[in-house]
């Protein structure tokens, strides 16, 4: 393991929390907290992201540590499964079980959406296919 891919990810990840935390709140702000919207965003921008970054790699775009610094780092701290497990959790406590189904099944599509839409965006814009 190299010291180098350590630092990255140390700043990386600081960089992707502090974006998460004010998109966040940005979100909630405006929708409520009601619905997990700023979570639902984030992780959907993250996989999306992540998407896109994986085509750049996969082509030999980004340099290792590149890739390192932004999937591993910000995209990794940018994005929270662990929010998203505990909001999911709150919903059922609150008897909400629509919210809770809609976020687990909208978060799942626009995830798995986001990251072939990412690919296939990085595959318009560079223009080759792997």
């Amino acid at each position: 393991m190299k010291f180098e891919y350590l630092l990255v990810v140390f700043v990386g990840g600081g960089i992707g929390a502090v974006f998460r935390y004010l998109l966040s709140f940005l979100i909630s702000s405006y929708f409520g907290v009601v619905f997990p919207m700023g979570t639902l965003s984030v992780n959907t921008i993250g996989s999306f992201l992540i998407g896109f970054f994986a085509y750049l790699s996969e082509i030999s775009i980004i340099s290792p540590t590149l890739r390192v610094f932004i999937m591993i780092g910000v995209i990794g701290g940018f994005t929270t499964f662990s929010t998203f497990s505990l909001e999911n959790v709150n919903l059922i406590r609150d008897g909400e079980f629509l919210y809770f189904s809609l976020n687990v099944i909208i978060s799942l599509l626009l995830g798995v959406l986001s990251v072939i839409l990412g690919y296939w965006v990085g595959e318009i814009l560079i223009g080759r296919k792997v």
